[in-house]
């Protein structure tokens, strides 16, 4: 990953605040991160949105009026204590209740959002390192560079058959898929929308002019603006082309957090569990792609009816559910155990022959 060493220093010392504060749940600790990044970023596409309308002598209103001390350049500067008492009771409430466009993206899904720092110390020596990292509307590499680092613990933190895929493998499969722009793409167990974040960035650079595109040791590209998309109606229509839908509250709200920094404006991300009775989509996309839960099951009673496999383990019933959401022409990707391949129960045989 392209972070430079001092930029790595400073977000393993954030780990080890967090850690010796008393979030040890690497889960909890970067949805806490997010809140803080994303009140530091608010302040930043606020700012640039009104340069914006003075450069169009256009009138603009700040998101910040009338809660001045909600601006992460003011209350930044505040004493241990107070900053902690600010945040909880003020910025955070803020942040959740903000109605208007890319800076509510995932406030629909902060209704049961706590803020759970809990020392004013660690609060302080927070907001001290993230204020030095360069997380700007104009620097999304290092934005998404960032978080990626961040989310790089959870590999560790398999929770619910939960892991984060590792890169490569994402980046061979979108490739193998070959989405663009016209095609709907969706992930029914998104997680931290990894695959979704990887098929965006893959059409951008199908997109933009070869002599532009740099790539690091690690096969990570950078410099993907998308150059030969002139028409507007093709990023409007790009833009809203993701669709992910996870089970689990907080990594709705990463994954809507890591999709805003990788420069994706308009993510769709739903907190439903795709398996059962309360989700209804089928021939919908174009492209699937995900790495579902290996292990686990769902309880019987609420199993979709449409899934006809007869078995409640959820890798078979994933990749049911996979193919019930394509369109005829649809294409998936997706990650399952051997025992999907060569499992010889009856579930196992119907699925392969459907």
């Amino acid at each position: 990953m392209r972070l430079a060493p001092e930029l790595k220093s400073k977000i393993d010392a954030l780990w080890d605040k967090f850690w010796s504060g008393g979030l040890s749940n690497p889960l909890s600790s970067i949805e806490q991160m997010s809140y803080l990044i994303f009140m530091k970023r608010l302040e930043d596409m606020d700012v640039a949105e009104q340069k914006k309308a003075h450069a169009k002598k256009q009138p603009y209103k700040s998101v910040f009026e009338a809660n001045e001390d909600c601006r992460w350049s003011i209350w930044k500067h505040y004493p241990a204590e107070k900053m902690l008492t600010h945040v909880r009771d003020i910025v955070f409430p803020f942040i959740k209740n903000i109605h208007d466009g890319e800076k509510t993206l995932f406030s629909q899904h902060m209704k049961d959002a706590v803020f759970i720092i809990p020392k004013p110390s660690l609060l302080q020596e927070a907001v001290a390192i993230l204020d030095e990292l360069n997380i700007t509307a104009q620097n999304r590499d290092t934005q998404g560079d960032i978080y990626e680092y961040l989310l790089s613990e959870l590999k560790s933190a398999g929770k619910n058959g939960q892991f984060r895929t590792p890169r490569h493998i994402i980046g061979m499969i979108v490739e193998l898929i070959d989405p663009d722009i016209g095609d709907r793409i969706c992930d029914p167990a998104c997680g931290t929308a990894g695959f979704l974040i990887n098929a965006y960035e893959y059409i951008i650079r199908k997109h933009t002019s070869p002599d532009m595109v740099q790539e690091d040791d690690e096969g990570k590209y950078y410099g993907l603006y998308g150059d030969k998309i002139s028409d507007k109606n093709a990023w409007t229509m790009l833009w809203s082309s993701f669709y992910g839908y996870d089970f689990e509250p907080t990594m709705v709200r990463i994954s809507l957090m890591n999709m805003v920094l990788h420069g994706i404006a308009t993510p769709k991300i739903e907190l439903v569990d795709t398996l059962s009775k309360q989700f209804t989509e089928e021939n919908k996309y174009t492209v699937v792609l995900a790495n579902p839960p290996f292990k686990g099951s769902i309880d019987k009673s609420d199993i979709n009816d449409h899934l006809t496999v007869g078995t409640t383990k959820t890798e078979l019933l994933f990749v049911e559910r996979m193919m019930n959401l394509l369109q005829i022409g649809g294409k998936c990707g997706v990650i399952v155990p051997d025992g999907v391949l060569f499992g010889t129960s009856n579930a196992h045989k119907k699925l392969r022959e459907i």
